[in-house]
């Protein structure tokens, strides 16, 4: 092991980010300073040249982009507001029931759109007037939306789990599609538990129960946005397109629904949609570049090795192994941004995790889900600030509200991490996964 190189690539890149140099630039110099330890520097451009155009010469990340302009496309496309509709029909007449309206829209619009911040926009700017007309507290509206908001990023399509079963070596993404429902869905009933405790408590209102005619008529208003994740899970699920292929179908979806079903999105607002899409694809796209050349970096230098020595040292027993892992995540999601995060640290962790007898698809859902809970906390929690944004709260009140949901979502991830049939269930009847 090259502990030279191990040194020059973890430090210079925590030593850039605390310098506020772009991450996706953190990774790529850094990786460059730790290959130049052993290597000639003409080799060493040569060598993260070719690892990031390899690392993207890939049939499978050609659904990021995809389902990313499908998100922004529902975004646009006033799928929020019927989504709302239907969630006060499923929610009912429960205490603080606009709450549970919240977790349950970020569910379904999160879900569909795929993206933790575009649901905690879309759907908290909606509901939070509405709460604050019903005498509701904006810091537990806050609250309520930031910790919901991430359940989009377990629950199918998920451009988290596509960017996992890349860097994994190619865990299969219909078998992780359908491993993150159960645990997306246990994520916000563990949100609606706390809420609802909380409500009952603060004698929050009742809303009043929806006629069965209206509740027909919203459910057939909500139903083509649904259609959207019966159609690319169905497709899937059957085997009639590849997840890749799905991405794209759900673009022409989502394209028909907002301009000519609903008719809320004009075709001069689509080169914004595109530009904007294109922005964030290229982001990302990068970081998977840069980070494809720091796996190799540490490959070289041996980390995943030595960590994986390490944790075995401390102990041979699994379960302490994983809540060490854990851990470390929670603290890591604490300071850096899911999609980084899970290009950097799955290298490192997958191994340990294969030693131990974990499935790929079970340890990615774990890890997804430890990483949804640091997207809610400061100081760079991307749910976080959006979430406080659109409420009007300052974010220092929020963090203490914040607590309780983040008690029964860590009892949630030691849940998913203990008992693997959470996750591997559906894939196993659906799919036949072994």
């Amino acid at each position: 092991m090259d502990w030279s190189a191990m040194l020059a690539l973890f430090g210079s890149f925590f030593l850039m980010l605390v310098l506020g140099v772009p991450i996706s630039f953190a990774i790529g110099i850094s990786s460059i300073i730790s290959i130049a330890m052993v290597l000639p520097f003409d080799a060493t451009l040569a060598v993260v040249s070719q690892k990031m155009a390899s690392g993207l010469d890939s049939f499978t990340l050609l659904s990021i982009p995809f389902f990313i302009l499908a998100g922004n496309i529902m975004n646009r496309g006033g799928i929020a507001l019927r989504l709302i509709e239907f969630s006060k029909v499923l929610a009912g007449p429960m205490p603080g029931a606009l709450a549970h309206v919240n977790v349950i829209a970020n569910m379904l619009f999160g879900s569909i759109s795929g993206s933790a911040v575009a649901a905690a926009a879309a759907v908290g700017g909606t509901m939070s007037p509405l709460q604050k007309k019903s005498g509701y507290d904006p810091v537990y509206c806050a609250a309520v939306n930031i910790t919901s908001c991430p359940t989009g990023l377990l629950i199918p399509p998920s451009n988290a789990l596509i960017v996992y079963s890349l860097i994994s070596g190619g865990t299969s993404i219909g078998a992780l599609f359908l491993a993150g429902y159960v645990p997306g869905l246990l994520m916000g009933l563990g949100v609606m538990l706390v809420a609802g405790i909380i409500a009952k408590r603060r004698n929050y209102p009742v809303s009043e129960r929806v006629s069965l005619s209206d509740a027909w008529t919203i459910t057939l208003r909500a139903l083509p946005s649904l259609g959207l994740v019966v159609v690319i899970m169905g497709g899937i699920v059957a085997g009639i397109f590849t997840a890749t292929e799905a991405s794209a179908v759900a673009v022409v979806y989502t394209l028909l629904l907002a301009l000519v079903f609903y008719g809320e999105l004009t075709v001069r607002e689509l080169p914004k949609i595109i530009l904007e899409s294109i922005m964030t694809s290229s982001m990302i796209m990068l970081l998977i570049g840069a980070s494809m050349a720091m796996a190799w970096a540490m490959a070289n230098a041996d980390i995943p090795f030595m960590i994986s020595d390490a944790l075995m040292g401390i102990s041979e027993n699994p379960i302490v192994i994983l809540l060490i892992i854990n851990v470390i995540l929670l603290v890591v999601g604490v300071f850096m941004d899911m999609t980084p995060a899970l290009l950097i640290f799955t290298p490192i962790f997958l191994p340990v995790a294969k030693d131990l007898g974990m499935d790929p698809v079970h340890f990615g859902i774990m890890m997804t889900f430890n990483l949804c809970i640091g997207l809610c906390t400061p100081p760079v929690g991307s749910a976080l600030f959006v979430g406080c944004s659109v409420s009007g709260v300052k974010i220092d009140k929020v963090v203490k509200p914040l607590l309780p949901f983040f008690v029964v979502l860590i009892l949630c991830l030691l849940l998913v991490t203990y008992v693997p049939q959470v996750s591997l269930f559906l894939p196993q009847v659906l799919l036949g996964y072994q």
